[in-house]
């Protein structure tokens, strides 16, 4: 049987004397209970000023002189100077830990700014991958805080880019500063109140639709795998067809008796179907006429489908004008497309600002229902024109 909560913290406490200092890991595998279950117990002494935590360890309170240390206020690492100030070196010693599903294509990036901003505060960036892989990104969070994970960056494995009824609830439960990167959690769910920071997709979508509106487009498509950014570029393609008063064009993916769901499609399929997708809707007649232009998500897909539309008969730009969305590789296209792109880069680099930023407090007086509110933030992304 597991110790109850006070005899664990005794336990803890033990050891720390015994020993001096003593990592983490090893107390956790030592009185076999989770490292999030032990972080919580850790912080609760170190605030009573029991001990001493560091990265990846704990240590006894050692007097300093006469005044020695004040209970309940132990040295904690990256706290802030006279004055509380932050900027460059104030996250001295910290270690931030970001949990993404990889470090190619899209989080390339993100991850880029994150590491830039923490090595220009002076801490350190450990990463844990998921690969889309169900319960990982929890694998992975609780690995990073078992290291010594000071706070964490979290992109967890929601399909839309939210959690679904009853999942991610663990996410608000982490016992350090966490930061949602990437992902949203509706009001009312328990991760709503965590800091996030994201692409405002919505507005991308929408941006691409006025963009060629003002090209004289009245019928534009948007064809997009199924992909946790897919769910806000639809709402912000249709929130944009239905304000600028465009004739909606068929619906992608398409719906109906015998039509099985895109996600029960292998990859070739899907993109197969994409491409019929297209065809159709440029051909088809009425009394306002086909398609003429479409957000096409990804720029791969984009890329890939260009020369199967023209090999149908269907012209790019002439019968079918083309914005791509993510803007990875849509400028090295044999004609080089316009792109909407996500501010990825900056997305990572606020993440890891406003993550230090609430642990260079170091106590709950700077992170927690006291502290200063908690933030979402929304960055634009940017449209780019090429002809």
């Amino acid at each position: 049987m597991r110790p109850h909560v006070d005899q664990r913290q005794a336990q803890v406490l033990a050891l720390v004397r015994a020993r001096g200092s003593v990592r983490v890991a090893d107390v956790a595998r030592e009185l076999d209970v989770s490292p999030v279950t032990l972080r919580r117990d850790i912080e609760a002494m170190a605030a009573r000023g029991e001990i001493q935590r560091l990265h990846g360890v704990i240590s006894r309170v050692e007097p300093t002189g006469p005044e020695g240390p004040v209970p309940g206020h132990a040295a904690e690492p990256g706290a802030r100077g006279a004055g509380g100030a932050s900027g460059p070196g104030d996250g001295a010693g910290l270690v931030v830990g970001m949990v993404v599903p990889t470090t190619e294509y899209y989080y390339a990036e993100v991850v880029r700014g994150a590491r830039e901003v923490v090595e220009a505060r002076g801490a350190r960036l450990t990463v844990g991958l998921t690969r889309y892989l169900p319960g990982e990104d929890r694998t992975q969070a609780d690995r990073l805080l078992s290291t010594g994970a000071d706070g964490l960056l979290l992109t967890p494995n929601w399909d839309t880019g939210s959690p679904g009824p009853g999942e991610g609830a663990w996410t608000a439960e982490l016992p350090v500063p966490t930061v949602l990167v990437e992902r949203w959690a509706p009001p009312g769910h328990p991760a709503a109140a965590l800091d996030r920071v994201v692409s405002d997709h919505a507005h991308g979508a929408a941006r691409a639709v006025q963009h060629l509106v003002e090209l004289g487009h009245r019928r534009i498509a948007l064809a997009c795998q199924e992909t946790p950014t897919s769910a806000r570029l639809r709402a912000g393609y249709e929130a944009a067809v239905a304000a600028l008063g465009l004739e909606p064009a068929p619906p992608w993916p398409p719906a109906g008796p015998g039509t099985p769901p895109v996600a029960s499609l292998s990859v070739a399929d899907r993109f197969a179907r994409t491409l019929e997708y297209l065809c159709e809707a440029v051909a088809a007649g009425g009394a306002t006429g086909g398609v003429t232009a479409a957000l096409i998500h990804s720029d791969t897909d984009a890329i890939m489908l260009i020369p199967r539309l023209q090999a149908r008969g269907v012209r790019v730009p002439e019968d079918l004008a083309v914005i791509t969305y993510d803007d990875e590789v849509a400028g090295l296209a044999d004609v080089p497309l316009s792109a909407v792109a996500p501010a990825k880069r900056e997305v990572g680099a606020r993440a890891a600002e406003l993550l230090l930023d609430r642990l260079s407090g170091a106590d709950e007086t700077a992170y927690g229902p006291h502290g200063s509110p908690r933030q979402h933030l929304e960055l634009l992304p940017r449209l780019t024109i090429r002809s």
